[in-house]
């Protein structure tokens, strides 16, 4: 009996329930997006971890570790910083700002501040959403496909489309009530993943090396490296290193799939509480994440894999019961799914609500709007899988490019707009350009890319864009 299969079926089977449950809850499209800003703080707080940390966490990361070692502990601690320092500053602030404004996409909310320019800020807005998400939903696809093919032996494109057929349909039918509770049930298996997994890779590699020999084979085999903060470099070439990782931490304020979980929380003030189950659930994930990566390296010869974002089902597979590694596995379509809904959602809600309703003044019922998000979720889903299927890039990489490119056309924008009363609509726009254009130039030049992150640069040219645009037309202003 296929224990691990049968574990897959079974959690397929609860999320698609799910979204039958949920189809009736919506009764607008305000419900469809954002829940009807209806959320408890536990939901709020599971589904924001779920969401945010995608196949990238579970497969990515490992990978990235089990190529390069401990270097990858820098990525690990500029996302949990970023993690962190946005739930205390961005959180509640934004909660606060979107109900006053009464905005339910972030498009609409950058706009609304403003008299003039609303249109062009909506339209670029979704614009740079559509294009950097489209990247990130195929990582997710392509996600489904490596799981499903190391664990069940399925084609990867097999794999892809059960993936992708599954999220487009839950989604489409439950919208955020649906992404929300399922992305908690998600979240809660990827923790017990990246918690329990690890913990048996090291009892497997204490009774294998007897403890602390491993780290002198490791050494001797020629793995120093990957037992290295800096992966052997020194000088500007490790400080580089260091702040390519950290500069992780810059992407999380600009990331609309997570600022959408703030916004739909019930009361601002319950924040607070899915502050600390957030936090809680990141330091051990990411910590997981990274010693599972160590763990395989240690473990496996570097040619062992075809592909090394593999690594994660590998493990699950060979060290532990059927049963538990059919959880495990879950836990990682969990990760994809939880993202992918989430980014579905936000587009269909950007080119309903941003561009047909409030752009273009498209004048018709609630009903007509779900209608058409639950159309536009089907057809962003199907583009998305395209990609998915004719892409050779790995998840790190492509989560790496949305990341850098939604984190510095928002993030800076969002940050300024919440702690400083001088952003003008001008300012607005360059900081949107600006992020946008710097990360696609500067990801294209992959000779600069290898000296300092893309992640790092766009961000502060996006940040000082809007703040110098901002001064100098509020002065002509005053």
């Amino acid at each position: 009996m296929n224990f691990a299969l049968i574990g897959f079926i079974f959690y397929l089977v609860v999320i698609l329930v799910v979204g039958f449950i949920t189809f009736h809850i919506n009764k607008s499209h305000k419900d469809f997006f954002i829940a009807g800003r209806k959320l408890n703080p536990w939901v709020v707080a599971f589904s924001e971890r779920a969401s945010g940390e995608s196949a990238w966490l579970l497969l990515g990361l490992p990978g990235a570790a089990f190529a390069s070692g401990l270097m990858e502990f820098w990525t690990a601690l500029g996302c949990v910083s970023g993690i962190i320092f946005y739930w205390f500053f961005i959180a509640r602030a934004l909660r606060e700002e979107t109900e006053r404004m009464g905005a339910i996409t972030l498009p609409t909310f950058l706009a609304a501040r403003f008299d003039k320019g609303q249109p062009t800020i909506r339209v670029l807005a979704t614009f740079i959403i559509i294009f950097f998400f489209i990247f990130y939903l195929s990582a997710q696809f392509n996600g489904a496909g490596k799981i499903l093919n190391v664990t069940f032996g399925l084609d990867q494109s097999t794999g892809m489309i059960i993936g992708a057929a599954v999220i487009i349909f839950y989604t489409m039918m439950g919208g955020f009530f649906a992404v929300a509770w399922t992305d908690m049930v998600q979240g809660i298996i990827m923790i017990g993943t990246l918690v329990v997994l690890p913990l048996v890779g090291l009892a497997e590699l204490k009774e294998i090396h007897q403890g602390t020999e491993v780290l002198s084979e490791m050494t001797t085999s020629g793995g120093h490296q990957l037992l290295s903060w800096t992966g052997g470099k020194s000088g500007w070439a490790a400080a580089a290193l260091i702040i390519s990782g950290l500069s992780w931490a810059l992407g999380y304020m600009g990331q609309p799939h997570l600022l959408t979980r703030f916004m739909a929380i019930k009361k601002a003030e319950q924040i607070k509480i899915s502050r600390r189950i957030a936090i809680a659930w990141v330091i051990p994930a990411f910590s997981g994440a990274l010693i599972m990566g160590i763990i395989g390296a240690a473990l496996y010869e570097p040619g062992m894999f075809d592909d090394i974002e593999k690594l994660m089902p590998h493990l699950a597979n060979e060290l532990l019961p059927a049963w538990l590694a059919g959880i495990f596995v879950s836990g990682a379509i969990a990760a994809m799914m939880s993202t992918a809904d989430s980014q579905l959602l936000v587009i269909s809600s950007s080119i309903i609500e941003d561009l047909f309703h409030r752009t273009l003044g498209w004048d018709v019922s609630d009903r007509a709007l779900l209608r058409g998000s639950r159309w536009i979720t089907i057809v962003v889903g199907l583009i998305g899988f395209v990609i998915a299927l004719t892409s050779d890039k790995l998840i790190f990489s492509m989560v790496s490019y949305a990341w850098a490119g939604l984190g510095s056309s928002f993030g800076p924008l969002i940050l300024l707009m919440l702690t400083w009363k001088k952003v003008t609509w001008q300012g607005t726009i360059a900081g949107l350009l600006t992020g946008f254009v710097t990360t696609v130039v500067w990801s294209e030049l992959s000779a600069l890319d290898a000296v300092i992150s893309v992640r790092f640069v766009a961000w502060v040219v996006a940040f000082l864009a809007v703040w110098l645009v901002s001064l100098y037309t509020r002065k002509n202003i005053d």
